[in-house]
């Protein structure tokens, strides 16, 4: 198996990065099909039945196959080889694994949310919605700084830094939300 280990492993990051740009897309198509009930008929019935046969398709053909086999590959990384066991043995990776935890329970909340709008069932704001797609942001920054960065030290300022970068995401969405609002007066 460790012959063919460089093989899963570049699988591994094609379906992790398969997976996290369905992740970034469906919850744009979230917002568009949010925007859409506000629009006055037949915009919106056009363009809600575009917007759920858009996020079926992505949901079901790209983001969860993505979701699947990253994990399928990621596991036989993790117990199938020498490395594997040598890997979980190390305090970065524990954190790593507590955040690809949070992007799956992320990607469950996507897909309940996904439920509910391929239903025509509009609970969320797009501002809501509009957070909600940074979420995905920081977990792949949170993974990569911690798999790149390995060492104890990086690895906690990296941590910090993704806790520093929400923080202005946040201040950045609350000035293109006075910017649209005073645009849109």
């Amino acid at each position: 198996m460790d012959q063919y280990y460089d093989y899963i492993k570049a699988l591994h990051l094609i379906f992790i990065i398969t997976w996290f740009a369905g992740l970034f897309y469906i919850v744009r198509l979230f917002v568009y099909h949010i925007e859409a009930n506000d629009k006055p008929s037949p915009e919106k019935e056009i363009l809600t039945k575009q917007y759920i046969l858009m996020s079926y398709r992505l949901w079901y053909i790209i983001t969860w196959p993505s979701a699947i086999l990253a994990s399928i590959f990621a596991f036989t990384m993790l117990f199938f080889t020498y490395r594997g066991n040598l890997v979980l043995t190390m305090p970065w990776m524990h954190v790593k694994l507590a955040f690809v935890l949070l992007l799956y329970a992320y990607h469950l909340k996507c897909h309940q949310i996904f439920k509910q709008l391929q239903r025509n069932e509009v609970k969320y704001t797009t501002g809501f919605m509009r957070l909600w797609n940074e979420g995905a942001t920081l977990i792949l920054f949170a993974v990569v700084f911690l798999v790149i960065l390995k060492n104890t030290l990086s690895w906690i300022f990296g941590v910090v830094g993704i806790i520093v970068f929400s923080m202005l995401l946040m201040l950045g969405y609350k000035f293109y939300k006075k910017i649209r609002e005073r645009n849109n007066s």
